[in-house]
C-alpha cells in the first residue's frame, strides 16, 4: 500500500536537478511504460552498496501494468530515497499537457487522479554526475545548471525536457515534428548546451525513433521497456574509470 503523503514529502524535499555525489556505478535506465518486470528486475539485480538508479521517466501507458509498475518504484524510492532517483517524462505530466496512449491515466478516479498528480509533478527533472546529464527528452536553454531548479510545470524549459527530440541534424531549435508535434533540436543546440553545463555525456530515452548514439558518440537514447520493438537495455556508468564518450557506458540487456 503505498504511502502518499509520506512518499509526497520525500519528492518535495528533492530539487529539480539531482547532483549524484561520489557513486561507484549509476544505473541509467529508460523508459519502463508499464513494464513491472524490467523495473523490477533492474532493481534486484543493481541496488547494491555504492550504486544509484535514475529511471528517466515515462513510467506509466503503453504496458500492462502501469499501476504495479509506478507502486513497485514509489515504494522503493520510500525505502532507499537516496539511491534511487525516478525523473519526470512526458506521460509524468498528463495534467499539464494531455496525450495517447494515456491509459493509466484515463483508467483513474477522480480521487486516484488527483492523489497520483501530484506525487509525480513532484519528480525531480535532470540529474548529473561528473560528467554525465541525464534526464527524459533534451536540454534545456538556462544559463546553468542551478536554473534548472526554477524550472516550472508547463513552461517552454519543461516542454524542452520532458517533450523534446534530437535530430542528428545542424541548427538549434529545428521546429516541431509535424507527427508527433514534439519540439525537436539539432547538433548546434546539444553543443552549445553540453559546453555551458561543462558536461561531456546526454543519456536521455523518450525518442524510439532516435539513433543509439549521436552526436560523435556524446548523446546516448536508451529504452528499457518491452512496449518498445527494441530490447530492453539499461546504461552502467562506471564511476571507478574515465568515461570521454557514451561508448564508454556498458550497455546491458535487461532480460539476457
Amino acid at each position: 500500500m503505498i504511502n502518499f503523503s509520506k512518499i509526497k514529502k520525500i519528492f518535495s524535499q528533492e530539487a529539480k536537478l539531482i547532483e549524484i555525489k561520489n557513486p561507484k556505478n549509476v544505473i541509467f535506465v529508460g523508459d519502463t511504460h508499464g513494464d513491472f518486470e524490467a523495473s523490477e528486475k533492474v532493481i534486484e539485480k543493481y541496488l547494491k552498496p555504492g550504486n544509484k538508479i535514475v529511471f528517466l521517466g515515462d513510467y506509466i501507458d503503453r504496458g500492462p501494468h502501469s499501476k504495479e509498475n509506478l507502486d513497485y518504484l514509489l515504494g522503493q524510492k520510500e525505502k532507499f530515497p537516496n539511491q534511487i532517483y525516478l525523473l519526470q517524462g512526458n506521460h509524468e505530466g498528463h495534467h499539464i499537457l494531455e496525450f495517447s496512449p494515456a491509459d493509466f491515466w484515463e483508467n483513474l478516479n477522480e480521487d486516484e487522479y488527483k492523489k497520483y498528480t501530484e506525487i509525480v509533478e513532484k519528480f525531480p527533472l535532470v540529474a548529473v554526475v561528473r560528467d554525465i546529464i541525464a534526464l527524459h527528452g533534451a536540454l534545456p536553454q538556462v544559463k546553468d545548471l542551478k536554473e534548472i531548479n526554477k524550472i516550472e510545470l508547463g513552461s517552454e524549459r519543461w516542454l524542452q525536457i520532458t517533450w523534446g527530440d534530437f535530430v542528428e541534424e545542424p541548427g538549434k531549435f529545428l521546429g516541431f515534428n509535424p507527427t508527433t508535434g514534439r519540439p525537436q533540436f539539432g547538433r548546434d543546440w546539444f553543443e552549445k548546451l553540453m559546453k555551458r553545463f561543462e558536461k561531456k555525456i546526454l543519456i536521455r530515452s523518450h525518442q524510439p525513433t532516435a539513433p543509439r548514439y549521436m552526436f560523435k558518440d556524446r548523446c546516448l537514447t536508451i529504452f528499457s521497456s518491452r512496449a518498445y520493438a527494441t530490447e530492453p537495455i539499461i546504461a552502467i556508468a562506471d564511476l571507478t574509470g574515465k568515461i570521454k564518450s557514451a561508448k564508454d557506458l556498458k550497455i546491458l540487456k535487461i532480460f539476457p
